[in-house]
């Protein structure tokens, strides 16, 4: 008897929050856990403390998700538009108050701590979208544009931080939803198309010109008004190398060209600009199979890597933990994706299911990314490793969207995977 009143009491203390997706829970909490220790590692040789900072930011970001998995996701359906304005006033806060550092004004100091906005932009921006979706799906042309002049504003405010990394974070959760939202993927081929157009216009004169007709076809099939649709595609794709050339001449600072270039052939900058991803490649391939051993890596303990506590934490995993710790790091990150679509399918409405996918997105795009630069494949972005890269901003943000995506899984009414 004693035994049971004992179980009860458990089973009512953890009642509110008995349909939460754990698994999904408990990976981030372990991803977290691990990061601290891997980040401590780091600093052994150092007057810092960034190991203990994240894990104590990380436990504050279980207790904040904790507390979101409770509260009804719902009423953030009412609170849209207040959380879209309070936005882009952080946003336009950090322009007028911010700090500057590293060629940038991101972040806004509040007793002694940085605060970086445009992290919990990202968040922002999701509920926002999944909001204006719920009520509207995208399967019309004005739902789109609706939904890009929305998007529109932060994206434009976090662009001239300038902080290009988490506006190309923005434009991922804004295709994923869309895409989610019932937008016809050829339509989300003709908005990402400009981008193409204009790195095909620098590099390869005859792919470009077959780029913009193809776009023009493609407008052609899938925009209900064809003759003025590809007229428009084709225009906007003919003129997007131009406009490529004046962002790359006018707006782009020096920093973000080395970063965009360089890791095409980092070893023409071995000592300047190439100098990261080179000592970053050397560090991963250190690794081996099973690793050195956290505090034995040489490029990690002997700080051959900068910023290696952030934007480069991967490598110090690489050469520590070597290609069995990366391959468990992912299988981690595809499990946490694996449970994001579960929950969206089981969602008991379109508000929740397009939350869990636009975390997806922001989670997916920002791990390919980063790790992506860290071994080569892709440019220098400065885009955080969820969970991983120390940034207490950018850990309460993930930890907030794993606590909105928890409370749709812990409301919803049909049975879970």
């Amino acid at each position: 008897m004693f035994q049971r009143s004992l179980w009860n009491r458990w089973r009512s203390l953890f009642h509110p929050w008995q349909e939460m997706d754990w698994v999904l829970f408990f990976t981030t909490v372990v991803l977290t856990v691990g990061a601290a220790v891997v980040i401590y590692s780091t600093e052994v040789n150092q007057d810092t403390n960034f190991g203990w900072q994240h894990g104590t930011i990380g436990a504050l970001g279980i207790a904040i998700a904790l507390g979101l998995a409770r509260w009804r996701y719902e009423i953030l359906i009412q609170w849209k538009w207040w959380i879209y304005g309070i936005t882009n006033l952080s946003l336009i806060a950090v322009m007028a108050i911010g700090t500057v550092g590293g060629g940038a004004q991101r972040w806004i100091s509040v007793g002694g701590f940085h605060i970086q906005p445009s992290e919990f932009a990202k968040l922002g921006v999701i509920i926002t979208l999944a909001a204006l979706l719920h009520d509207k799906t995208a399967s019309s042309i004005q739902a789109v544009s609706k939904t890009l002049a929305v998007v529109a504003v932060p994206w434009a405010l976090v662009f001239l931080q300038p902080d290009l990394g988490t506006s190309l974070v923005f434009g991922a959760i804004t295709l994923g939803m869309l895409y989610w939202g019932n937008a016809n993927p050829g339509w989300l081929i003709l908005l990402a198309s400009p981008i193409v157009s204009g790195v095909l216009f620098g590099i390869y004169m005859p792919g470009w010109f077959l780029w913009v007709a193809l776009m023009g076809v493609l407008a052609w099939l899938t925009i209900p008004t064809t003759r003025y649709a590809s007229l428009a595609a084709v225009s906007v794709n003919f003129l997007s190398g131009k406009l490529g050339q004046f962002l790359w001449e006018s707006v782009l600072q020096d920093y973000q060209k080395e970063r965009l270039i360089l890791f095409l052939n980092p070893e023409r900058d071995p000592l300047g600009g190439g100098y990261h991803l080179i000592q970053s490649r050397i560090a991963i391939g250190a690794g081996g199979v099973y690793g050195k051993g956290l505090f034995n890596g040489t490029q990690t303990q002997l700080n051959f890597i900068p910023e290696q506590h952030t934007d480069f934490i991967f490598s110090a995993i690489g050469e520590e933990l070597g290609f069995v710790g990366a391959i468990f790091l992912l299988l981690a990150f595809w499990l946490i994706c694996l449970r994001l679509v579960a929950i969206a399918q089981t969602a008991k409405d379109n508000f929740g299911s397009l939350l869990a996918i636009g975390v997806l997105s922001m989670l997916v795009f920002q791990a390919i990314v980063n790790i992506g630069m860290t071994i080569g494949l892709a440019p220098v972005t400065g885009i955080p490793l969820p969970w991983i890269s120390y940034g207490r901003s950018a850990l309460l943000t993930n930890f907030m969207a794993i606590g909105v995506v928890e409370s749709v899984a812990n409301h919803r009414q049909r049975r879970k995977f």
